[in-house]
């Protein structure tokens, strides 16, 4: 673990030039109400929502395969507006997408809709597991990069798949925790730490599988720079009390890995190595 020479209040977390206070992006979908999703959102203290054009079902498939069409079907809505109001940066998400032209579309109609060249990308392989397409991904996610985007890719905890992410160049990669909605944290925290290690000068954001404030606790224990949560919250059984206990375990998780971790040991070791003797006794030894 490498030391940071700045006081841990300072340092801002850094995604293609832009800086951030906070290290907690929150997804936009599920919550019970517009009214509980801005609050939550408030509460959280994130200052990165992503949001999914396709996800909020006004645009369909044709529409995005002919984006030219589809453009006007996006103004005056109740949902973007809500979203602009809350002044926090968008990430627009290619959620839903399974080949490289819906992603290619999507991204393409996403920048034209919310002004920004920032783009979360998601091309999905498999319906069942929402496991990412690990073999096109990486072309994917160059030839967004060719047509001008800041790429987040969301991927696997596959060290190979994160490195050649960031060869074409991804500056931020965001490999999951577990399945996409599971809750099932942290699977495999090995996995995690290579990438952490292995990827020194990349952004890495732990996207999907968290479901407990601890599990985000522990993914900023691990060296990761941010984390983005959204089922986790959004259905919860108080949305907005759960955002703020996410924006507090984020905070515990960086402010503990810059504090350093001792390291495990196999055998006990007292913690009062004088116990048991008079403390002025020590001073005749």
């Amino acid at each position: 673990m490498t030391s940071n020479p700045l006081p841990s209040t300072q340092q801002k977390l850094s995604i293609y030039g832009q800086s951030f206070d906070s290290r907690l992006l929150i997804g936009t979908a599920l919550y019970p109400s517009l009214s509980i999703m801005s609050e939550a959102i408030k509460a959280s203290g994130s200052q990165i929502v992503t949001l999914s054009l396709r996800r909020q079902n006004l645009l369909s498939n044709k529409a995005i395969n002919h984006p030219k069409k589809a453009t006007e079907s996006t103004s005056n809505n109740e949902f973007w507006n809500q979203i602009k109001a809350l002044n926090t940066t968008l990430l627009p998400n290619t959620a839903g997408c399974h080949s490289a032209k819906e992603v290619i579309n999507l991204a393409q109609m996403s920048r034209e809709v919310f002004d920004t060249n920032w783009i979360k990308l998601e091309l999905i392989g498999d319906d069942y597991s929402l496991q990412p397409d690990t073999l096109n991904l990486v072309d994917a996610a160059k030839t967004l990069i060719d047509l001008g985007f800041n790429v987040l890719p969301y991927c696997t905890d596959d060290l190979v798949l994160c490195q050649r992410l960031a060869d074409v160049g991804c500056e931020v990669v965001m490999p999951w925790a577990s399945p996409i909605g599971s809750g099932q944290g942290v699977l495999n925290p090995f996995a995690l730490e290579a990438i952490r290690h292995r990827l020194p000068d990349t952004t890495l954001i732990i996207d999907a599988g968290l479901g407990k404030p601890s599990d985000a606790c522990i993914a900023m224990e691990l060296g990761y720079d941010a984390v983005l949560l959204n089922t986790a919250i959004a259905q919860a059984t108080n949305p907005v009390n759960m955002a703020t206990a996410f924006k507090h375990s984020v905070i515990a998780g960086r402010e503990g890995y810059l504090a350093g971790v001792i390291t495990k040991r196999d055998s006990a070791q007292p913690s009062t190595p004088t116990i048991g003797m008079p403390f002025w006794h020590n001073d005749k030894n």
